[in-house]
């Protein structure tokens, strides 16, 4: 009869090659697309996953291709998602700054309706986006993509766990002091709320640089296309650039995964803050 330290150690090794196992079939196609990418076009179709030859130049043949505009696609997909991560985080902290730290009536009601939002899928919420845009003249523009995006239910409710489990002693002290609401809530609060602030910039960012579908019914204009869409271009008259479009996809993904493995601490620390607060 094996001990427990031994039953123990069976079962903590099980589990790291369960997690092993699991790693490897979420690299797997990670691994096929930069592969891909670096073959022959003729080879995309062999079932040998490496190369013949590794043609490094299939990523500087993604920037020499005549109607596709890499660079440009790549730029505004960048800053599109900058732009609505700013704009985000600013309007969420004002929001759940006001849910959380000032009294006014209805306040718990307003918040409640607003939280319930997050239960309309955003296909229903296209249609009178879109009419809302038009009426605007924002059709075709970067101000289009942006404006919609720069608000979101879930990352107020996200902020305001976070504000919600700061004392109200710091306030009653800065109100004393002689602080306004505004220095309350950018010298006081907003600090106290790093991690919070950096889980929604993390994942707004990521979610906006990554967006198809949105950009896709409002982009008319081909030099404003974001990478999702310009990489449909691949797919060409011709027949499809498979190597091409996986070697600019790896280009394209390579950002989020190197923002991530930088930031991963302090997202996983946010979320953890946020579920013990929530």
């Amino acid at each position: 009869m094996p001990s427990h330290h031994a039953r123990s150690a069976i079962s903590t090794t099980l589990l790291h090659l369960i997690l092993a196992l699991i790693a490897l079939s979420l690299v797997l196609p990670f691994v096929w697309m930069v592969l891909t990418s670096l073959k022959e076009l003729e080879e995309c179709g062999l079932e040998s996953w490496l190369p013949f030859r590794f043609i490094w130049e299939n990523y500087l043949a993604v920037f020499r291709i005549d109607n596709i505009q890499f660079g440009r696609w790549y730029w505004n997909s960048v800053f599109v998602a900058a732009c609505v991560t700013f704009l985000q985080v600013l309007t969420c902290s004002l929001a759940a700054f006001s849910f959380s730290r000032l009294e006014w009536p209805g306040r718990d009601k307003v918040f409640l309706l607003y939280l319930g939002t997050m239960m309309l899928p955003g296909l229903v919420m296209m249609i009178p986006n879109y009419q809302i845009m038009i009426r605007l003249g924002l059709v075709d523009t970067y101000l289009g993509l942006i404006i919609p995006a720069a608000f979101s239910a879930f990352g107020t409710f996200l902020l305001r766990q976070f504000m919600m489990s700061i004392p109200k002693s710091l306030d009653e002290a800065a109100l004393i002091d002689g602080a306004s609401k505004w220095q309350l809530y950018w010298d006081v609060i907003l600090p106290l709320t790093r991690p919070g602030l950096v889980t929604l910039a993390i994942f707004t960012f990521i979610g906006n640089y990554h967006s198809f579908f949105w950009p896709l019914v409002m982009l008319k204009s081909t030099h404003r296309y974001t990478l999702p869409i310009g990489l449909l271009f691949f797919d060409s008259s011709q027949g499809q650039q498979t190597n091409l479009m996986m070697a600019a996809i790896t280009m394209s993904v390579l950002p989020m995964i190197v923002i991530f493995v930088v930031l991963q601490k302090r997202l996983v620390k946010g979320i953890q803050l946020g579920a013990v607060k929530g």
